[in-house]
């Protein structure tokens, strides 16, 4: 929980304690306050975690909105907006038109039955008995002899067995199929909204067991049966929140920041392993970002740098998988060709206090970076400085980087409260942030006369983890696709997957014997494998179905 210190006093507090604040000019103070203020209010347990799509996150973007309001900057686009909007594809969702009976009786949805998420979208009818097999009508099909014949089979992937089983079932002459289980084995079957298996081509439902002793537990009874299975898209909508300086520039730089984070970590990337639903405040992981971006607005709005425009962009749903960036440069408001250079702040809050660590990342995406980084500016005395060549990462310059557009990433480090609830305000280092602010700041004006900064292509880095597996095929994978696969959104030099000729775009339905309908299966499926391993790997390019031979 955050501690209610009214935020004067905790100022107060924190320039009595630092003797590095006690000697900050007035300027700097004012930036110093607005940092937390932006903070506290962005890491508050009334915006429930800033998560994509949700009413926190509204909240938040109302925030920034007003904030590039009083700064001065403009709204921009041809909806003259502050945002703008984009789609969170959450799977699929059973709606209110799907039914089951049986012999006139309505079946409750979740008690009774449900159907599964590769279920077709279709109507099926006819009178059956359960032992008869018949051409023509819906079956109903026990799965017992499959979980009992696979119990000791470490392999055995159900889902598949289950899309196999409907598949043959549809070739001998069924209209639908309804499982169930009455075996003592657990199936753990479920409606997952998440499942981009292919869909079936006729309707699929499960049977609880209360159902199958009520309603199927006479296999030579005469059933009329009718079903209507009707699964429609789950979505969210998330806003990236944009404001301008136009300077009437040929060139415009671009400065961003994700303000989204995790709400209660519905969407199973929190690091928190407990039993309580708790809210992720996300403090550094980025209401720090987000504050630094704000300040930055200010200060350039006022400051003198007249040779670009800036447009400064607050992305969501960056913790999906760079949703918000993606969006944006797939739909830009401005000509990415005339954007100069991409500056991305995230995580930017806890700069340690006594190695003064900050990373850079980007290094290499431009030539320009060298020599500016060489110079001898007055607040890069106040860090050490790591640099990071590469233009990709688990950030949104990835998707800058991917336009041929220069980035630089700026980054104060992981500490144990990453992705957990207990990223909270009061472990900000203000000062810190505030010197990384001034940093960025000097680059701005250092870089005011250099002109158009030439782009380099680097090295990729991943931005999928790999701590469950010990083999990559080197690829970046698309997060915000919604169709069944993996689609790629980049490929590393020299990796397997160029070796094996895929390109960007292509989307990976199999690796080796596994079906790869989403990333967690393609994780589920490079966990196979170890290195010097040899597999295939099959891709749709278009329309065309390939395959590659893959060595690992």
């Amino acid at each position: 929980m955050i501690r209610s210190i009214p935020i004067s006093a905790f100022i107060y507090l924190i320039l009595l304690s630092s003797s590095s604040a006690q000697k900050l000019k007035r300027g700097d103070r004012m930036i110093l306050a607005n940092l937390e203020t932006h903070i506290r209010f962005l890491a508050d347990d009334k915006l429930e975690g800033r998560r994509a799509g949700t009413a926190g996150e509204s909240a938040a973007s109302n925030y920034i909105s007003a904030e590039f309001h009083n700064a001065g900057l403009a709204m921009v686009g041809e909806n003259k907006s502050w945002l703008q909007a984009f789609d969170i594809n959450d799977g699929k969702q059973i709606e209110e038109a799907t039914s089951l009976s049986v012999n006139n009786n309505n079946l409750t949805l979740y008690k009774d039955y449900f159907p599964l998420p590769f279920s077709a979208n279709m109507k099926a009818n006819g009178n059956i008995a359960i032992a008869l097999q018949e051409t023509g009508v819906p079956w109903v099909v026990d799965i017992k002899e499959m979980l009992e014949e696979n119990k000791d089979n470490p392999h055995f992937d159900l889902q598949e067995a289950l899309h196999t089983k409907v598949e043959e079932c549809k070739k001998d002459g069924a209209t639908a199929v309804i499982f169930y289980n009455d075996s003592k084995l657990p199936d753990h079957i479920s409606f997952d909204p998440k499942n981009r298996s292919e869909t079936a081509t006729i309707p699929v439902l499960y049977a609880t067991a209360e159902a199958k002793k009520k309603y199927f537990n006479d296999p030579s009874a005469s059933l009329d049966i009718k079903i209507n299975v009707v699964l429609g898209e789950k979505k969210r909508i998330g806003h990236n929140v944009l404001g301008y300086i136009d300077n009437g520039a040929e060139k415009t730089v671009v400065l961003g920041a994700h303000y989204d984070h995790l709400g209660y970590g519905e969407d199973g990337n929190s690091m928190y392993r407990g039993t309580e639903h708790l809210i992720h405040h996300g403090a550094d992981d980025n209401a720090s970002g987000t504050a630094a971006l704000i300040e930055l607005a200010k200060l350039l709005k006022q400051s003198k740098f007249k040779n670009n425009n800036y447009l400064f962009i607050a992305f969501s749903g960056e913790e999906l998988g760079l949703f918000g960036s993606k969006y944006f440069v797939e739909h830009p408001i401005i000509d990415l060709k005339k954007v100069n250079y991409m500056i991305n702040m995230d995580m930017v809050g806890r700069l340690n206090d006594s190695s003064h660590v900050l990373t850079i990342g980007g290094y290499g995406t431009s030539p320009e970076w060298g020599s500016l980084f060489n110079s001898n500016q007055n607040e890069k005395k106040y860090f050490i400085l790591k640099y990071d060549s590469s233009g990709t990462g688990p950030s949104d310059h990835t998707s800058f980087y991917r336009k041929d557009i220069p980035v630089l990433f700026f980054f104060t480090g992981l500490h144990k409260d990453y992705h957990r609830p207990s990223d909270e305000a009061d472990k900000i280092n203000y000062t810190g942030e505030l010197h990384v602010v001034k940093y960025i700041y000097q680059l701005i004006d250092d870089l005011n006369n250099k002109g158009k900064l030439a782009f380099s292509k680097t090295r990729e880095n991943s931005t999928a983890s790999s701590a469950r597996f010990t083999v990559t095929l080197g690829i970046m994978p698309d997060y915000s696709f919604s169709g069944t696969g993996l689609r790629v959104d980049g490929i590393s030099d020299g990796r397997p997957a160029q070796k094996a000729g895929l390109k960007a775009g292509d989307i990976i339905v199999q690796l080796g014997d596994i079906s790869v309908n989403n990333m967690d299966t393609y994780m589920q499926a490079l966990s196979k494998f170890k290195k010097g391993d040899a597999t295939t790997v099959k891709y749709k390019r278009g329309t065309a179905l390939q395959e590659a031979a893959v060595q690992f």
